[in-house]
């Protein structure tokens, strides 16, 4: 029997601007409830268990909430020696959530977690706007269900309100696409703007094709969306351009020190520490490893032992694969898939703009991650979660439905196929880990393969069940190391989800991050605290962190966060010591401590002793070491002769 063909699935007509005409069905509304209730209560789970998380921020925050000085310049303490190495934006959220209810981990993480939930729902809101409710649902659920997405939601570094601003800012651009407003592509400006506050450059890696998409699909004329494109991209500066002009702006005496750069400018800071040496192979400021530390199999990049060897397929190895690959092949192929079906489109058609804008942030940042040289994490992969979810979300519900296509429904096989053997594979990497789990995966995707050859030819009626083992198959994996996730206290500055892969993986814990003090050293902090400007000082901000959260007080993290930033000089440090400023000088380890690189004791990268290094030297030799629970510190109020 012939089939009409303007009713076939494949035949579809394309809208050029608005959303599907197809009405959402009754349970979409309460679905999308579910899915955004449920993400918020598995992401919150536990929560009260993981700390301070990443100390180095959380202590930031504790200092914002002291100081408006320290909220405004994203200061490490409340005193403001010196900031973090990022912008603020990223604290804000969270140092208003702690003015409010306190300093504690709550407080801190649950912002996060809101942004999360927010995240998968602006995702789903612009999935479902082209391409229907089922779409967007999936395209959530595959954001809320990625490893490093579950990860980075429940901690306090920046990339969680980075991936929101990012995310609202392909909506704002999708829309200019529909209506041709430039006041879409102004506020698209400005969320990119506000993401270089949150993350600096990283931010800048989906302009590209943010801008594409609008050059191929936007409705005025070239000349016009030329124009529209620099209305947004001065909304970008300035939204992003005030802070960077208030630090350069404001007197270096009247500000705390720029952490990270070299020169005490945020410009510095930009394009050095934070931009060019990540992508050269420059180490960030970070020196070689120390003996003791071992390069782990992966390679070693930014001076100490995480992340992997940058080529083609890092996204798909070691750490990094676990996070971010599950649905990475499915996601690349349905974006080929998807450009084809839209080549007969009219130039406008917001389909193939939702194709362009999300294929050309994974394509973009992909590239970027996997050659990338300098220091290199493994959540950073966190960044590429809202493509590949969108893509699968897309690709998914456009495939299906336009299965009874031959090339398509061979397409869609494939794809299934390939997702399992891909889980098969990411969960061979950890054997021990739940090991009937790959098996059952393996099954549910054999299965799901098998009855989508039977639909089609035997005309059987196996859609609904092939379409739930791919499901299983798909989702399984990246749901378990979700729950593992979830499920384990996370700390310090190098974590990933998930179990220890076998393959690529850090050693574990630097010496002297994330080392609680003792009780009776946060006492010996506190006391007459009120007198001085800073209580203690330490070279760090790691360690110094630290003594912070446990004490409440102000403490001096010298060097910044790899104790190697040159502030304060030992001519300002002595000064303060002169003027009764600081009370004690901590004696640490880790980054910019005693047998570290760059610590006291050690040599810079350049042979040259830094700051750090001049500064504990001087300390030694003028003031009296003291030993409390393991710890050695100096009191700086009583001098070697005095204390004679």
């Amino acid at each position: 029997m012939l089939q009409n063909p303007t009713l076939h699935p494949a035949r579809l007509p394309q809208t050029a601007h608005s959303r599907s005409s197809v009405t959402d069905p009754r349970w979409a509304r309460p679905a999308l409830v579910a899915l955004l209730v449920s993400t918020a209560a598995f992401w919150s789970v536990t929560l009260g268990r993981m700390g301070w998380a990443n100390a180095f921020y959380a202590a930031a925050v504790q200092a914002g909430t002291q100081s408006w000085k320290a909220f405004l310049f994203g200061s490490s303490d409340a005193a403001n020696a010196i900031t973090v190495d990022k912008p603020p934006a990223s604290l804000w959220p969270m140092e208003l959530s702690a003015r409010i209810f306190g300093v504690n981990t709550w407080s801190i993480l649950l912002p996060q977690v809101l942004i999360g939930v927010a995240s998968v729902a602006l995702l789903y809101l612009i999935v479902r706007r082209r391409f229907g409710a089922v779409a967007g649902l999936i395209a959530g659920a595959a954001l809320a269900l990625t490893p490093v997405a579950t990860l980075m939601f429940r901690y306090d570094n920046p990339d969680a309100l980075l991936v929101l601003l990012m995310i609202g800012a392909v909506g704002a651009l999708l829309r200019a696409v529909e209506d041709g407003r430039t006041r879409w592509l102004v506020l698209c400006g400005a969320l990119v703007g506000f993401g270089f506050l949150t993350k600096q450059l990283q931010v800048m890696l989906v302009v590209p094709g943010l801008a594409l998409t609008y050059l191929v699909a936007g409705p005025p004329r070239l000349r016009a969306r030329l124009l529209q494109l620099i209305a947004a991209l001065l909304s970008m500066v300035v939204a992003g351009g005030w802070w960077v002009a208030l630090v350069e702006l404001i007197p270096a005496a009247d500000r705390p020190y720029v952490g990270g750069s070299t020169d005490n400018s945020f410009l510095n800071l930009t394009f050095g520490y934070n931009g060019m040496s990540r992508l050269s192979g420059g180490k960030g400021g970070f020196p070689e490893p120390p003996p003791g530390l071992a390069t782990p199999p992966g390679g070693s990049h930014g001076g100490f032992p995480f992340g992997s060897e940058p080529s083609i397929l890092r996204l798909f190895t070691g750490e990094s694969g676990a996070q971010i690959s599950w649905l990475l092949p499915a996601a690349l192929i349905f974006l080929a898939v998807g450009i084809i079906l839209c080549g007969k489109a009219v130039r406008t058609d917001a389909g193939r703009a939702q194709y362009l804008v999300w294929g050309g942030w994974l394509l973009g940042t992909g590239g970027v991650f996997s050659f990338m040289s300098g220091m290199y994490h493994d959540y950073y992969t966190m960044a590429l979660s809202p493509a590949v979810a969108a893509l699968v979300g897309i690709g998914a519900t456009e495939l299906w439905r336009r299965r009874w296509t031959t090339w398509i429904w061979l397409v869609l096989t494939a794809t299934t196929a390939i997702t399992t053997g891909w889980s098969w594979v990411l969960l061979n990497h950890t054997p021990d880990f739940v090991p009937w789990l790959r098996w059952v995966v393996l099954a549910a995707g054999i299965a799901a393969t098998a009855l989508l050859l039977l639909d089609r030819l035997r005309g059987a009626r196996f859609g609904s069940w092939a379409a739930a083992l791919a499901v299983v198959a798909a989702l399984a994996g990246p749901f378990s190391y979700c729950v593992q996730t979830v499920a384990t206290s996370h700390s310090g500055g190098i974590v990933t989800a998930g179990p220890q892969v076998a393959v690529g993986h850090s050693p574990g814990p630097l010496p002297g991050f994330d080392k609680a003090p003792s009780a009776h050293l946060a006492q010996l902090l506190q006391a007459n605290a009120a007198e001085y400007t800073w209580a203690a000082a330490t070279n760090g901000s790691n360690e110094a962190a630290n003594y912070q959260l446990a004490s409440g007080e102000p403490v001096m993290a010298i060097g910044g966060f790899i104790g190697s930033d040159p502030s304060p000089t030992l001519a300002q440090f002595q000064k303060y010591v002169a003027d009764g400023q600081i009370h004690y000088f901590i004696g640490s380890r880790g980054p910019g401590g005693p047998g570290m690189p760059d610590g006291p004791g050690q040599q810079g990268k350049d042979k040259s002793p830094t700051e750090g290094t001049k500064i504990a030297d001087w300390v030694k030799q003028n003031f009296t070491a003291a030993t409390l629970d393991g710890t050695t510190y100096y009191d700086l109020t009583v001098p070697q002769h005095d204390a004679k």
